[in-house]
């Protein structure tokens, strides 16, 4: 019989990923001391297989981009090779000394942290099977499931083939395959598109819907698909999985069409068709938790319909990105502690790392259209930046969408050079109100990118100085 060790907490977190750590910091600065129950790795999805070493092996790639245009700036290149082992052990690298800060940062605050599989018994107790063996019982007055997503099981036949991968085995791949198709052309397949594309693979997206990640302002889409045509990448929509057979060498993808049946042959087919929240195995049933296929629910306090038992991140579903996670974790304490706070969805900005970058935030053309606002819409290109062209990166736009009385941007929408670097300064711009006349009031340096910013918000009304006008 295992011996199980009962313990009494404060609060406790399960799971340590961008919004479970940093809930428990949030609680540490106001006085709550937290638990952080953990079954893999301080860092969560985000840090060990995500975010990070996607951006890593994302920066790989760029530079072997920049390699292929060496001689516009004057660079005569007559060999090189590349070293795929080396891509891993520099993200490896990456991975393990942010991760090293993070656990430092618990230390500090003073955050326990133990490795272990958390399972309710009851809305106020957890089991937890611990790695380095035993089992306790921990009871705690509030607890917070922040145990992020998975990659979602595919039904189809073949789909256990070990060539069939998800984006966790891609971002661990020793070698650069000559052939790969990417099923899901939502973010995650966009990017590892692009990344493996530079490399040197062969890529082909199937999707079934007609868009590529349809959340984008259908303008920034269209002018991402052409992109992706440049850089050779395949696209092909109205495309649905039925059957995979493994060969001899490879693939034989068997998919259903408009026009029947067409098939794709590869070295490895990669599921991108997005996450599914991780709450298998937590017996929320025993807790009193309400939850679905989208994820568990929650009211505005992030409280699930269990008394003291709250969700936040991937977990509850909505938009899956780490800094929705991390706000949702510290505007829950706050609300634990009795500060009303909430998170302001409509301002939320989101990157794609393709090339080039994608960044939005908040309303898109389609949707000023839908809720029906009178609106004005300004846009300025990179070609025409003077500091897109030093860099030979002058491929795309920025686009606004500003209220037509009141001047107030409603939505930006990058797609160009370092367009997740110049996304903040218009989440600012939304999220404080400002309007056309406020931005415009703003100085921006010479020679920047975010120049553009400004002479696309200024050509809403006709004012941009660096624009032909109409």
């Amino acid at each position: 019989m295992i011996e199980t060790n009962k313990i009494e907490k404060d609060l406790v977190i399960i799971g340590g990923g961008p919004g479970g750590y940093v809930a428990a910091i949030r609680a540490a600065q106001i006085g709550i001391h937290a638990t952080i129950i953990e079954k893999d790795k301080i860092g969560g999805t985000c840090l060990n297989r995500g975010c990070i070493p996607t951006k890593a092996m994302y920066k790989n790639a760029e530079v072997l981009n920049s390699l292929s245009s060496m001689a516009k700036f004057g660079i005569q290149l007559s060999e090189y090779s590349f070293d795929m082992a080396s891509v891993q052990e520099r993200k490896n690298n990456i991975v393990n000394q942010i991760r090293t800060g993070t656990e430092q940062l618990m230390k500090a605050n003073k955050i326990e942290v133990i490795k272990g599989d958390a399972r309710f018994i009851d809305k106020n107790t957890l089991e937890v099977i611990q790695l380095e063996g035993g089992v306790a019982a921990i009871k705690a007055k509030n607890i917070i499931i922040a145990a992020g997503s998975v990659c979602p099981h595919m039904q189809e036949p073949g789909m256990d083939s070990p060539k069939v991968i998800s984006s966790d085995e891609a971002l661990n791949l020793d070698y650069v395959p000559k052939k790969m198709v990417i099923y899901g052309g939502g973010v995650l397949g966009v990017e590892f598109a692009g990344i493996f594309a530079s490399f040197g693979t062969e890529v082909t997206i199937i999707k079934y819907r007609p868009r590529l990640i349809r959340s984008l302002d259908e303008e920034v889409s269209k002018r991402l698909g052409i992109f992706l045509k440049k850089k050779k990448i395949g696209f092909d929509i109205g495309v649905k999985v039925k059957e995979v057979a493994e060969l001899e060498e490879g693939l034989k993808i068997i998919t259903e069409t408009e026009k029947g049946v067409k098939e794709y042959f590869s070295d490895l087919l990669l599921v991108a068709t997005g996450r599914t929240p991780d709450i298998a195995g937590l017996n929320l049933e025993l807790a009193g938790v309400d939850f679905d296929d989208k994820g568990i629910k929650v009211n505005s306090y992030y409280e699930t319909t269990a008394k003291g038992v709250y969700a936040i991140g991937d977990v509850i579903g909505g938009q899956m990105l780490a800094h929705v996670a991390s706000e949702e974790g510290k505007v829950c304490i706050e609300n634990i502690c009795g500060v009303k706070s909430t998170v302001n969805y409509d301002v939320i900005p989101s990157c794609v790392f393709s090339f080039p970058e994608v960044a939005v935030v908040g309303l898109t053309e389609e949707a000023a259209k839908e809720k029906g606002l009178d609106y004005i819409a300004g846009k300025a290109i990179f070609a025409g930046n003077g500091k897109a062209m030093t860099l030979e990166e002058t491929d795309g736009f920025i686009k606004i969408i500003a209220d037509k009385k009141t001047h107030r941007l409603l939505g930006v929408h990058i797609i160009g050079p370092h367009a997740s670097d110049l996304i903040s300064e218009a989440a600012l711009a939304i999220s404080q109100g400002l309007s056309i006349e406020q931005i415009g009031a703003t100085v921006h340096a010479h020679p920047t990118l975010a120049e553009a910013f400004w002479e696309a918000v200024m050509s809403a009304k006709g004012e941009a100085i660096h624009i032909l006008p109409k």
